[in-house]
């Protein structure tokens, strides 16, 4: 079974942490406040999340979150192929994209919003593991991930994040030699 939680409020960066660690109970919206208040104990204004209450949690945030379960986001070059991952060593994947704000059906353009999105491999298969979407929706195997992960990554302002654990991040034992 694939565990996948779908969007709620402006919760994308909870969906993204819980669908990689597969378990609804990874973290609470409350964790991800506290570590806002953390990260910034002195503002009236918490620049770190949506001043409603509604989520909207930025990279800092993703961050501090996965170094509490000993594990690292390392940003990838997107200049560079995703085939130099080494990623058997990568417990998941997150991009950020942009995304299209709508009251109702109305469009407001220049609100610059992101959006997280999840992918791991569960059982010998990628799956992308987008809040947005009904369910979890199969990518296919390591070569179908590649190619995914490339498509995307040729998108005007999209990031993608590797989740690995620390002593993998520090030694960057997430890279191909051809990655250099």
């Amino acid at each position: 079974m694939i565990y996948h939680e779908k969007q709620s409020k402006e919760l994308c960066a909870l969906h993204v942490l819980n669908n990689i660690f597969q378990s609804p109970d990874a973290f609470t919206q409350k964790d991800l406040d506290k570590i806002c208040f953390e990260l910034s104990p002195d503002t009236w204004i918490n620049p770190h999340k949506s001043c409603l209450g509604l989520g909207n949690y930025d990279i800092n945030v993703l961050t501090a979150a996965l170094q509490t379960k000993d594990y690292s986001i390392v940003w990838f070059d997107k200049r560079k192929d995703p085939s130099c991952i080494c990623i058997g060593k990568v417990l998941g994947f997150i991009l950020n994209i942009p995304s299209e704000y709508k009251v109702g059906w109305i469009h407001l353009p220049n609100f610059n919003r992101k959006h997280w999105i999840a992918m791991r491999k569960i059982d010998g298969t990628y799956y992308n593991l987008d809040s947005k979407l009904n369910g979890p929706k199969q990518i296919g195997d390591e070569a179908d991930f590649l190619n995914f992960l490339r498509e995307q990554l040729k998108k005007d302002d999209i990031q993608l994040l590797l989740v690995v654990e620390n002593s993998i991040a520090e030694c960057e034992a997430w890279k191909l030699q051809i990655c250099s």
